[in-house]
């Protein structure tokens, strides 16, 4: 091996665990990865297109084999799971509008209100205040299965929104279906595995613009985190079947509050 090559290794090998913490949180949360990546390629002085376009590129990896671990899950013990009826008609809506969602602010070239650094910070502590309050303050209820209009338009709502959000952030929609999916009683794992799989068609969808159209992408970072975020993104759902609802939903939201109360010092 080259000396260049082992220098690269020590200087870009730390960002193998960070790719797989970020696949384990993201895929057992349904959150993407760029709620890991966002804030450190901050603190490396990443230019925020480098760090937008660098977190999809990971994504691309962990979402990827989280999706596919969850949609395996899924197909092989379909029979079993009688409050997953309407897997993928949340998936094929939520995508759908999701990608028309992130191509919009492409398409349009839309700026995001403020830096990423002061959007990242607010948006993570307003969710995760708002993960505890439906903790704290929200009764618990039988487990629905059952899709109402009203939830179809939510969905197509928050493919929109969180597909903009997404485009801006490199997070939003996979965090936004998780939670309204857990408000709404759905089981917590068909709530995190719908949330994978629409982040996944997602990033795949927006990737082209950061590589065809700008590129942008960090990619000595990539090739060291990128696999470690592919075999988090295959053992994430096993910590998802250990974990209650409640200590999910625990840790997803004390983890963004960390995020926003740094990032808004």
């Amino acid at each position: 091996m080259s000396p260049i090559a082992i220098e690269d290794i020590r200087e870009y090998g730390v960002f193998s665990f960070i790719g797989l913490l970020g696949g384990i949180f993201a895929n057992s949360t349904g959150a993407g990865g760029g709620v890991v990546f966002i804030p450190l390629f901050n603190q490396l002085n990443f230019t925020e297109q480098q760090s937008i376009a660098t977190s999809f590129a990971i994504q691309c990896f962990g979402m990827t084999a989280g999706a596919f671990t969850w949609w395996f899950h899924y197909h092989s013990e379909k029979t079993q799971l009688r409050l997953w009826q309407g897997f993928k008609r949340i998936i094929s809506v939520t995508t759908i509008s999701s990608i028309m969602g992130i191509w919009f602010v492409y398409g349009n070239q839309l700026s995001s209100p403020t830096s990423l650094h002061h959007s990242f910070s607010w948006f993570s502590l307003v969710l995760g205040l708002f993960i505890i309050g439906t903790i704290f303050f929200i009764k618990p209820h039988r487990e629905r299965s059952q899709l109402y209009l009203f939830d179809w338009l939510a969905l197509t709502t928050i493919g929109l929104f969180g597909g903009a959000l997404t485009a801006w952030l490199s997070v939003g929609v996979g965090e936004l279906l998780a939670i309204y999916l857990i408000l709404r009683r759905f089981d917590i794992s068909m709530a995190v595995a719908a949330a994978v799989i629409v982040s996944a068609f997602t990033v795949w969808s927006a990737i082209w613009q950061h590589t065809l159209i700008q590129f942008e992408i960090y990619w000595q970072v990539v090739l060291f985190a990128g696999p470690g975020a592919l075999l988090g993104g295959i053992f994430a759902k096993t910590l998802v079947t250990h974990l209650s609802a409640t200590k999910l939903k625990l840790f997803f939201a004390f983890w963004l509050l960390i995020i926003g109360l740094i990032g808004i010092k």
